[in-house]
This record gives C-alpha cells, structure tokens and sequence, in this order.
C-alpha cells in the first residue's frame, strides 16, 4: 500500500494483517461486536483507522437485503429539543453494531417522502419516523419495503408498525386540568403551527377537552398559533393580554415561546404569577433558572429514542414480532409562575 493515497484499496484482508486476525473476525466484528472480545474488537478497531478502511456497507447488504443502517427523519435539525433523542437511539444502535443515517423533514410530508426513497435506496434495516401523519407514497413505499418501523413524536391510535412516544394530547390536557385546580379559569393557549405538526394538533385538542371536562367555553379570543421563537412568545403575550380574552394563565405549548414570554413579564415589571400565570410544554433547562421558574412538563426524550432503538432491534434481530405501542408517559413540573 505505499505510495498509495490514504484509504486507496484498501480491502479487509489489509485490516486483518494489521489486526493479526483472520479476515471472518474482522467481518464479525464490524457487523456484530458483541460477538467478539473486546480485545479482539479494539485491535480490528485500530487497525481499521491505521489502513483507512471504509466498509462497503451497500455491498454487503446485497445477499443479506439489507445494511446494518438505520434511517431516522425527524423535523428539524436546529431543533435542540431532538438533540436528546437522536442520543439516545444514538448510543443504542452503536453499543449494537449499527450506524445512524439522519435526514431533516422541515415539518414537510414532501420532504420527509423524499429522505424515506432515499434511505430504502441504502438497503436501511429500518425506520424511525418522528412525525405520524405521512404522504400516501411515503406509506406505500414503507409497506413494500417490509422494513420494521417505529413512529416516536406522539402515540398514534394506528401507528404504520410500532410507536414509542408520550401522548401530546393526555400531555397538554394534564397540563391545563393543573392550572384548573390551582383556580384559573380564563386560560389561554398558544401553540406552533398547526397545518404540518400532528404534535401541535394533538396539544390544542388536550387543552380543549380539559376545559370541556371542567364545563368551561372555548374562548378562540384565549387561542393563538404563531410561529417559533422568542419574539412569537413576547407577541402572544401581547395578542393575548390586549384581545379582550382577559386570561389569568397562559399555556404555551412550546417552551421558546413560554421564555419569550416570561422574560417580556420580567422587563415591564409584570408580576408572574400576579399579572398572569405562565406554564411551557417541556423542560429544557433555562425554564428552571427564570425569575419565576417556569411550571411545565417532564418529557421522556432520550428515553423515546432509546426504546425506540431497542424495539426496532428486536424486530430487525427476531426477538420480537407484531405491532407494539410503548407509551413512556410525562411529569408535571410545578414551580413558581403558576
């Protein structure tokens, strides 16, 4: 190999040599390292990065139908809210022996269409689907392609195969009974977009039937979608306060929106809960620092991602078979603002 460009024919026998194995257990090892020493697995490992050898993953999938890949689509990658599911099905899949393939949908069932036709070009062992409504071309694709799949942003009463995930709808509907017990009773809700996000959907229907339950009017003039940020949160604040609505609370099913909103509270010197209370739909980590913390809701995120991993190597390994629904629940989060 001197004088060659680095990773330039560069086959497993050269891994092999390096390694001082036979070239099966390279091949064991790269496909199923649990079957190896972890002896053995560190020195292919290293001699994997000394001879710059790239497995030919679609190559080899061509007997066996299918790669050690696994798709996954979720909406959007800037979203710091995904970070802690895709590390979960992360961590799974590599303690495994296979690699994660991700592709951002932009909350789009076109775009979402067009990353699945590409993973199943890959040879993928299976899918993992963020959203739950889908094009009819997506779905069919997925049928022909007999794949496992696992939908994990919200439980869906008919979920394509498996659905790992928390329900947005019992989610937003506890939240709103909570605010209903501490004694609020004009409580406004705002949301995300909701043409494109089953999620979004989920959450208005939850907090509409929590005011039912209770025997309280939908009042539209308490409802407002706007889009994400901070500056959307400060504007609903506004919309809200000023549309004749008069709420003594408000739910912001997102919790950029909530921290905009908190932090406008706090320059116009507006007492939270005193001029109105405010509550967010998940825990990120700067909701619990506000001056008042904010109330809001435990969501199980790494945790989806990792049972979502888990399940969809059971099917793929043939430990397990037939259609599964794995609800990991939530927690409300009370603090100071409510």
């Amino acid at each position: 190999m001197d004088g060659e460009p680095p990773g330039a024919a560069v086959r497993m026998r050269d891994v092999a040599r390096v390694a001082q194995v036979s070239a099966m257990t390279v091949s064991r090892a790269l496909k199923d390292p649990e079957r190896v020493s972890p002896e053995v697995r560190a020195r292919v490992e290293e001699a994997v990065r000394r001879v710059g050898y790239v497995p030919n993953r679609l190559a080899g999938s061509l007997s066996s139908s299918r790669s050690n890949v696994i798709g996954l689509v979720v909406p959007s990658i800037d979203n710091s809210l995904f970070a802690s599911t895709i590390q979960g099905i992360s961590d799974v899949l590599r303690r495994h022996g296979h690699e994660l393939m991700i592709a951002s949908s932009g909350y789009g069932e076109a775009a979402e269409e067009a990353a699945i036709r590409a993973f199943l070009g890959q040879r993928v062992a299976g899918l993992i689907l963020h959203d739950t409504t889908h094009s009819p071309e997506a779905v069919t694709m997925i049928r022909r392609a007999g794949i496992p799949v696992v939908e994990n942003g919200t439980l869906t009463r008919q979920p394509l195969d498996m659905v790992v995930s928390y329900s947005n709808h019992d989610a937003a509907m506890a939240m709103t009974r909570h605010l209903l017990r501490l004694g609020y009773r004009r409580i406004g809700f705002v949301t995300l977009p909701l043409a494109a996000n089953e999620r979004s959907r989920d959450r208005r229907r939850g907090y509409a039937a929590a005011l039912e339950e209770a025997g309280l009017p939908y009042d539209p003039r308490l409802v407002l979608e706007v889009p994400p940020g901070l500056a959307a949160g400060v504007e609903a604040l506004d919309r809200l306060l000023e549309g004749g609505g008069d709420p003594d609370a408000i739910f912001f099913a997102g919790d950029v929106l909530a921290i905009g909103a908190a932090l406008e509270c706090n320059r116009r010197g507006w007492p939270v809960p005193g001029r109105v209370a405010i509550a967010a739909f998940d825990n990120i980590d700067l909701l619990g620092h506000l001056v008042p913390p904010v109330t809001t809701l435990r969501l199980p995120r790494h945790e989806i991602g990792r049972r979502s991993a888990e399940v969809l190597l059971d099917r793929i390994e043939g430990r397990a078979t037939g259609p599964l629904t794995v609800d990991l629940r939530f927690e409300i989060i009370h603090r100071a603002s409510t």
